[in-house]
C-alpha cells in the first residue's frame, strides 16, 4: 500500500486527501508510475494566483486557459474578467479552481495506469 507522502510530498490538504484515496489500493512500483506522469499534468495554485492576477494589469483569462477551459477564457479575454468581478472572484478560489482540475487530471492518470 503507497502512502501519498512517499511518492508525492508537494501535495498538500484537501488534494493530499483525494491522491491517498485514489492510491491506497496500489502496488509501490504502479504508484510512483502515477505520481510521475501526476506530476507533470498537475497544476499548482499558485501559478494560477499569479496568471489571475494578470488579468488585473495584462490579459485576463489567462488561468482560465492554463485550466484548460478554453471557453470561460475568451469569454474572460473579451470581457475584461468580466468586467474584473470574474477575475477577483477566481483569485479568491483558485485553490478550488486548481482542485477541480488536479482531480479531473488524477482520474484521467489512473484510469491510464490501470
Amino acid at each position: 500500500m503507497a502512502k501519498v507522502i512517499d511518492v508525492l510530498p508537494e501535495v498538500t490538504g484537501e488534494e493530499m486527501v483525494y491522491i491517498q484515496n485514489l492510491i491506497k489500493d496500489m502496488d509501490d512500483e504502479t504508484a510512483r508510475k502515477f505520481a510521475n506522469v501526476y506530476r507533470a499534468r498537475r497544476k499548482e495554485p499558485m501559478l494560477i494566483l499569479v496568471t489571475g492576477l494578470l488579468g488585473f494589469i495584462v490579459v485576463a483569462g489567462v488561468h482560465r486557459f492554463i485550466l484548460g477551459q478554453v471557453g470561460m477564457g475568451i469569454l474572460y479575454l473579451f470581457t475584461g474578467g468580466l468586467c474584473l468581478i470574474g477575475t477577483i472572484v477566481d483569485l479568491v478560489n483558485h485553490q478550488k479552481l486548481t482542485f477541480e482540475y488536479n482531480s479531473k487530471v488524477a482520474n484521467e492518470v489512473i484510469v491510464m495506469i490501470r
